[in-house]
């Protein structure tokens, strides 16, 4: 059997690839352009992508394909029509990552909230070295405990946000964007409400016509000024030229986002020209990529080929 990686960047330089061998030849590509995926998946019966698209273009001539591995969860690259006339298996990985995309959504809240970037930099600037006493309180910042978190998409990783949101003493409450995820575990509530009544809001839910740029500025001027957004689903529910026009006009206090529309982040996006980092952090998509996460990545793409090797489904997506 004949394996070929695409996008081996994509997931570290950490990564052991030693145990493919078992399966067969396995060919490794740190990155790939989509011009140079026909030429490099010819032979292969096993690819492995991440972000690079699944269809008749560029893996039409590859007459060996019978299974293809997306290191991810979401799989819109995937023509599926094409995938399915050529009996192709298709297969993702979900879970790896809740434990990192929950810490990484507490992490952008306290930088924001705690005000860190400026405490970091009054101490770094030497500003601390002259001051008169041993605290200093240039900016306000509040307890957690006792705020309204909302969330938009309660999968797991809203649950999981949800759940320590709640340990910290917060309220939390949801917005099901497709209407079928009912959690009586915690209060769902409408789109407006949610708005209206959130301190914090942070985004789960996936990329869906439901979703798509749900956040507009004029929905941004519907939260609380002092509420902080947070984005860790996916880039297009944000239109990003609302977001930062609420964020110059002082809408809400500040975002916190790993997700973006275009990713790498083009040079024309607009939020590339707010530089207070008391506003705004992007991180570039990170959030999943803990060692452990990335760890339990391979292993379950592992025993997907395993699996596929002994004639049983396992996270196959059609």
């Amino acid at each position: 059997m004949k394996i070929v990686f695409l996008e081996t960047q994509t997931l570290g330089e950490t990564i052991d690839f030693e145990p493919f061998k078992r399966f067969g030849e396995v060919e490794l590509y740190e990155l790939t352009r989509q011009n140079e995926i026909r030429e490099r998946v010819l032979g292969a019966e096993v690819v492995i992508v991440n972000k690079l698209p699944v269809n008749e273009k560029c893996l039409g001539e590859a007459q060996n394909l019978k299974l293809v591995c997306i290191t991810a969860t979401g799989t819109n690259n995937v023509d599926f029509a094409f995938t399915q006339s050529r009996n192709i298996t298709v297969t993702n990985v979900k879970g790896y990552s809740t434990a990192a995309v929950v810490q990484h959504t507490f992490a952008l809240l306290f930088y924001l909230m705690e005000q860190l970037p400026y405490y970091d930099n009054y101490v770094k600037q030497e500003e601390y070295t002259l001051s008169p006493m041993f605290t200093h309180l240039g900016k306000e910042f509040h307890e957690l405990c006792g705020m309204t978190w909302g969330i938009v998409g309660l999968g797991s990783i809203g649950e999981g946000v949800a759940r320590i949101a709640r340990g910290f003493g917060c309220n939390v409450i949801y917005y099901s964007t497709s209407g079928n995820n009912h959690n009586f575990e915690y209060t769902e509530v409408d789109f407006e409400k949610l708005l209206q009544e959130s301190d914090i809001i942070s985004v789960h839910a996936p990329l869906t016509e439901q979703t798509d740029k749900l956040f507009t500025y004029e929905v941004f001027q519907k939260m609380k000024k002092n509420c902080f957004f947070l984005n860790l689903g996916r880039g297009p529910i944000v239109e990003e030229e609302g977001l930062k026009k609420a964020l110059e006009e002082g809408e809400i206090a500040g975002a916190g986002l790993d997700v973006l529309t275009e990713e790498p982040m083009s040079e024309g996006n607009p939020l590339i020209k707010i530089k207070d980092s008391g506003k705004l952090i992007i991180t570039p998509h990170i959030a999943w990529a803990s060692i452990e996460a990335r760890g339990r990545l391979m292993k379950e793409v592992f025993l997907n080929i395993d699996a596929f090797c002994k004639g049983i489904e396992r996270n196959v997506v059609k």
